[in-house]
């Protein structure tokens, strides 16, 4: 295993990238993402920017656990419903092939 991958809380570079990559998204502009499957849905309580990263590093451990708690799911048709009947902006992060989205926190400054 690279060491990169051991210590992704350590990836400061690429925590930056994604910080300033990150932003706020109407959920209509990530209806055909979510169609295709590719639409991850991160808890309030998770740090988007963390989450990502991580993802990033394919950090098995903590994406199993956050799974594992609900915190961390593909979209469901009911979240989908839900975000497209209140025209839902999201905070959507990047993480080939995958957009995280979070409805509340987004990234700290």
């Amino acid at each position: 295993m690279s060491p990169m991958q051991t210590k992704p809380e350590k990836d400061l570079e690429l925590h930056t990238k994604v910080n300033r990559e990150t932003a706020r998204v109407a959920w209509s502009e990530l209806i055909k993402h979510f169609a295709s499957g590719t639409v991850i849905w991160v808890a309030d309580e998770l740090d988007l920017i963390d989450v990502a990263v991580r993802i990033a590093h394919d950090d098995k451990a903590n994406i199993t656990a956050w799974m594992a708690a609900g915190q961390l799911a593909k979209v469901t048709d009911e979240q989908a419903r839900r975000w497209t009947d209140s025209n839902a902006e999201l905070w959507a992060s990047v993480v080939s092939p995958f957009i995280l989205v979070q409805q509340q926190k987004g990234p700290r400054h």
